[in-house]
């Protein structure tokens, strides 16, 4: 005899609890503390070098600042946002790609912006001298 009362509910509780295909990893405590130490490191690193003056150069500085900051956004994106190739059918990776272009283009455009600024500013001492 069928039941002919059946809500929806009943006709899907066969399918697993809340398991609609999403494969894709929410991480542990564990993972999320690795990410977040991880973070730390990659912050507390170049923040540590500017300070103390570790590098002579300025143009030095700035790109192992930058190469840090590339680390730290593959962290979170790793650690936080959950992204791998094999995930949501692989939609994370584009999402990755264009979250590299869009790291490419601010980086390089405010590197631009600020060379020029600095190249075509009046020295302090020539506008003190007017």
């Amino acid at each position: 005899m069928s039941d002919t009362h059946a809500t929806p509910h009943d006709a899907h509780a066969d399918h697993g609890h809340g398991d609609h295909g999403d494969h894709a990893s929410h991480g542990t405590r564990g993972s999320y503390l690795k990410g977040f130490f991880l973070s730390v490191i990659l912050t507390a690193i170049p923040f540590w070098a500017v300070m103390t003056g570790a590098f002579k150069d300025p143009s030095t500085a700035a790109l192992v600042v930058m190469v840090f900051a590339v680390a730290q956004i593959v962290v979170h994106m790793i650690y936080f946002l959950h992204m791998s190739g094999k995930s949501e059918g692989g939609w994370t990776m584009m999402a990755l790609i264009f979250t590299i272009i869009l790291v490419v283009i601010t980086l390089s455009g405010s590197i631009w912006v600020m060379y020029h600024m600095n190249t075509n500013m009046m020295p302090m001492q020539a506008a003190a001298d007017m």
